[in-house]
């Protein structure tokens, strides 16, 4: 009898040490974020890199601390996202570029990688966070996009921060507008976004931006478009892209990184580089960023351009923040 308590002593330590791997396993989350691309990113002072790299430290400590807390990857993308659009350092919400006829219009999406359940808004004036009309647009109507005025008429209705366009105004923002429209060539692709897992094991991704500097009224980019600038699938990533959207409309590139994944059993890694080398072409204004997080946490943040503002954190200890190579 004597020599039966070792090995029963053995088999609960086992039993004990299966279920904490398990805990372990379950409890795994990651999150990156970008605050766009471009190399003006390191023609900034100090100060200036410096205070972008204190924005994206608070923006990704909002993002982790909701997900090392159970909270869900859609709770973190679009309260980290709603944190840049606050901030003028991006152009999103405050801080927003100017059009051509000298305002602002903008355009966000949010996407739900357990059912690809997604919302996004485009051309919105008087929206202080678009992530959040975004996100109800996907849970509160049976559409996928609202545009224009009749966005900004459920911004009414749903009650949500409403401001005027002056809010969106800032220094920095028209200096470039006025640079731009004299030929100065702009190179800020200033768009924000985030992806995440949670520790549900769940996937999340949402894209916010002001657009492209002295873009004609009216013009969407792919930011609002689910599958261009923002995709999420349990099955294989979720997605946030910033670069000139045109191009990544044209080759449907967000929704390209999980296809890759899904048909040619490509690594996350290798199928944004492929992206980023072959399909965005850098000699024909495919200039951008792609980052991903997958279904089992791997994290990949690249862009073709000289830096991308960026952050990214996981449940090993990773906290990265960069702005150049």
């Amino acid at each position: 009898m004597k020599a039966l308590i070792p090995v029963a002593l053995i088999f609960v330590f086992l039993a004990a040490s299966w279920a904490n791997a398990q805990g372990q396993q379950d409890a795994r989350y990651a999150i990156a974020l970008h605050g766009g691309a471009g190399s003006d990113w390191l023609k900034l002072d100090s100060a200036e890199q410096a205070a972008t790299k204190a924005s994206l430290r608070r923006a990704l400590t909002i993002g982790q601390t909701i997900l090392k807390d159970g909270g869900t990857s859609l709770d973190a993308v679009e309260q980290v996202i709603r944190h840049l659009e606050n901030d003028p350092i991006f152009n999103a919400g405050k801080g927003a570029v100017f059009n051509s006829a000298g305002g602002h219009e903008l355009d966000s999406s949010i996407m739900d990688g357990r059912d690809r359940s997604c919302g996004a808004v485009a051309g919105v004036k008087t929206v202080k966070n678009p992530i959040s009309l975004a996100r109800l647009v996907m849970e509160e109507t049976r559409h996928v996009l609202l545009s224009g005025d009749g966005a900004d008429q459920f911004a009414k209705e749903m009650a949500v921060d409403l401001v005027d366009q002056k809010y969106f105004w800032t220094q920095r923002r028209y200096d470039t507008w006025q640079r731009v429209k004299r030929k100065q060539a702009d190179d800020h692709q200033g768009t924000v976004g985030c992806v995440a897992l949670d520790t549900h094991g769940n996937l999340a991704a949402g894209t916010s931006t002001g657009g492209l500097t002295n873009k004609l009224y009216g013009r969407v980019g792919d930011s609002p478009i689910v599958g261009a600038g923002t995709f999420a699938d349990n099955k294989t990533c979720a997605v946030s892209c910033t670069g000139v959207g045109e191009n990544y409309i044209r080759n449907a590139i967000a929704y390209d990184v999980s296809a890759r994944m899904a048909y040619k059993h490509q690594p996350v890694k290798e199928a944004v580089h492929e992206i980023l080398t072959k399909t965005l072409d850098a000699s024909k204004n495919g200039l951008g960023g792609i980052i991903a997080v997958t279904h089992d946490g791997k994290i990949t943040m690249q862009f073709n351009t000289g830096a991308m503002a960026r952050a990214s954190a996981d449940s090993t200890g990773r906290f990265e923040l960069a702005l150049g190579e």
